[in-house]
């Protein structure tokens, strides 16, 4: 909406300018040129019409002299159509001359962010007012973040209640407890039916080149909910994008994911990501610590939206011997120009993997030296830090069956309908429209 309101500001700004622009420059070429004029007869009534246009020595070459020919097609009484003719093409000489087009694009950038003028020219007394005002906004800001620091209070006292439900859920998905039929108990008999119709969409919207190996038929007698924290990812482009083919056989062997908040100095949480025993790395739990901030920025205190994760660690994997999936080693032969003998090299390099998310980038102390790689991964690993606690850990099973990812569709949807709601309809381009039929809905709608 504020792009459209932007672009129309500009179009506005564009069409007053150029006006004013060829108002005077043809007011000005008329009066110092004194333009000849040809006597025109036409629809019973003579005009006078510009014939030729000799500019000033000192103008450029190009713009020395412009023909006018016209085909002039106007009622009788009417005074205004040679001149507008005149204009119109004047209006295509100047928007072919380059100096001219620089001349308002430069015009245009200096309108663009500037203030407006109403507030630059009121009066001392009312500034000092305003003063007061962004004195009192700055006050109402420290408010909001002492809110969002009880809030976050809240969120770690509510962390011990959830505990015992999020435990209980691991138990079951890794086979430690088996559910009562009383637990199996569901008021929807429709859960089978959302499944299969979510997987079959699934698959007709991927491409045949995309189609993924056949699913591995489990028998009645499987323990647990295999691969339950794989299929999550999966499900989720935010995740499944990090997700590398390596990596799936090495996520299969995750047990759960906690998030552990910190109230204070600093505040923040940690994620933890449980492995059980595997051929891949010694460790049984990696974690990734986010340190958070609640206060307003010093340097732009109205910026302040809630509480920023403003920095995030990783750990140490200790990978098994040729099993670290964040490195691949690339080999390369070279050739001695003057034996001409070969050899071979082999180099260590980084890796696409989903476990680069415990190993992000350091930002320097001061954030103007970082550059704009490191800081677009550190942006996208808070984004991911975030989704995983706010969203991927409370409603685990909903991605794990596609159930949260259809209601996040159909909020998207709502919000394209919003977008698309209150733009001008044009019948003229509608190849369905029907005056008839739209007419007679009118009649009835009154």
């Amino acid at each position: 909406m504020l792009i459209k309101i932007h672009k129309l500001y500009l179009s506005i700004y564009l069409s007053i300018y150029l006006s004013i622009y060829l108002s005077i420059y043809v007011w000005k070429t008329r009066n110092k040129h004194q333009l000849p004029s040809c006597r025109k007869k036409v629809s019973g009534t003579t005009v006078s019409t510009p014939c030729q246009i000799k500019m000033a020595d000192n103008e450029p070459q190009n713009n020395a002299e412009i023909e006018v020919e016209e085909e002039i097609d106007c009622e009788e009484g009417s005074e205004d159509a040679p001149q507008s003719g005149v204009t119109s093409e004047l209006t295509n000489e100047l928007m072919q001359n380059p100096s001219v087009l620089a001349a308002l694009q430069d015009r245009l950038d200096s309108i663009v962010g500037t203030p407006s003028t109403y507030i630059q020219n009121l009066p001392k007394s009312v500034k000092r007012r305003i003063k007061a005002l962004k004195k009192l906004q700055y006050e109402t800001t420290k408010v909001e973040a002492e809110f969002y620091e009880e809030l976050h209070k809240l969120e770690c006292k509510f962390a011990e209640k959830y505990a015992p439900f999020y435990n209980k859920r691991k138990d079951i998905i890794n086979a430690n407890v088996e559910p009562t039929d009383e637990e199996c108990e569901w008021t929807s008999d429709e859960d089978d039916e959302i499944v299969e119709g979510i997987n079959k969409t699934t698959i007709e919207e991927k491409p045949a080149e995309n189609k993924e190996p056949e699913v591995e038929v489990l028998d009645e007698n499987t323990k647990g909910i295999p691969h339950f924290w794989l299929t999550v990812f999966k499900n989720v482009d935010m995740l499944s994008e990090m997700v590398q083919e390596n990596d799936e056989p090495i996520l299969k062997h995750l047990t759960d994911i906690k998030c552990v908040f910190s109230e204070k100095n600093p505040m923040g949480f940690t994620l933890e990501f449980y492995f059980e025993t595997n051929d891949y790395f010694k460790n049984s739990i990696l974690t990734k610590k986010y340190i958070m901030k609640s206060e307003p920025d010093e340097g732009d205190p109205f910026s302040f939206e809630g509480p920023e994760i403003i920095k995030c660690s990783g750990c140490q994997i200790e990978w098994k011997k040729g099993k670290d999936v964040t490195v691949k080693v690339v080999k390369k032969k070279l050739k001695h120009k003057g034996r001409g003998t070969t050899r071979t090299v082999t180099k260590t390099v980084e890796n696409d993997s989903f476990f680069n998310f415990f190993n992000p980038p350091t930002p320097p102390e001061d954030e103007a030296e970082m550059d704009e790689n490191a800081e677009a991964i550190l942006a996208a690993d808070f984004e991911i830090g975030h989704f995983i606690r706010e969203r991927i850990i409370p409603r685990a099973v909903l991605y794990f069956t596609g159930e949260a990812l259809e209601d996040e569709d159909e909020y998207d949807e709502e919000g394209d309908e919003e977008e698309h709601e209150g733009e001008d309809y044009d019948p003229e381009n509608d190849p369905d429209y029907n005056p008839e039929t739209d007419g007679k809905r009118d009649c009835k709608q009154q």
